[in-house]
């Protein structure tokens, strides 16, 4: 699966440098479930307007973003067996290890740029 890097270009911060881009049916529906992040981790979902966390093990941070790269919603600490709400101008879904939005400062309106990284260029 490929890695991406995600930037918070507004703050000027990184939300990880491993994070796996699911833009397939299969990557996609497996998700991670039956995954732990460790801090830099974590998974783009694309396309998504919502998540589930049935079948998860341990609380993720999620931020929905347009097509632009917009936060248009975050979610910080979603616990095991919650889902969110469907955001219809969402085109991604970032999932992170729980406190990475906190850490970053990364809320509502913040861009987020998402590039290969390293292990990947």
């Amino acid at each position: 699966m490929r890695t991406l890097r995600v930037v918070n270009e507004t703050r000027g911060r990184d939300l990880g440098e491993r994070i796996w881009l699911a833009d397939r049916w299969w990557p996609r529906l497996r998700g991670l479930i039956g995954r732990r992040l460790d801090t830099g981790q974590g998974l783009v979902l694309v396309p998504c307007k919502a998540v589930h966390m049935h079948g998860m093990k341990q609380a993720l941070d999620v931020a929905f973003v347009d097509g632009p790269g917009a936060v248009v919603a975050v979610y910080p600490d979603l616990p095991p067996g919650r889902r969110t709400r469907i955001h219809k101008p969402a085109r991604k879904a970032i999932e992170l290890p729980p406190g990475t939005l906190a850490q970053t400062g990364t809320q509502v309106g913040d861009l987020l740029s998402c590039r290969p990284s390293e292990e990947d260029r």
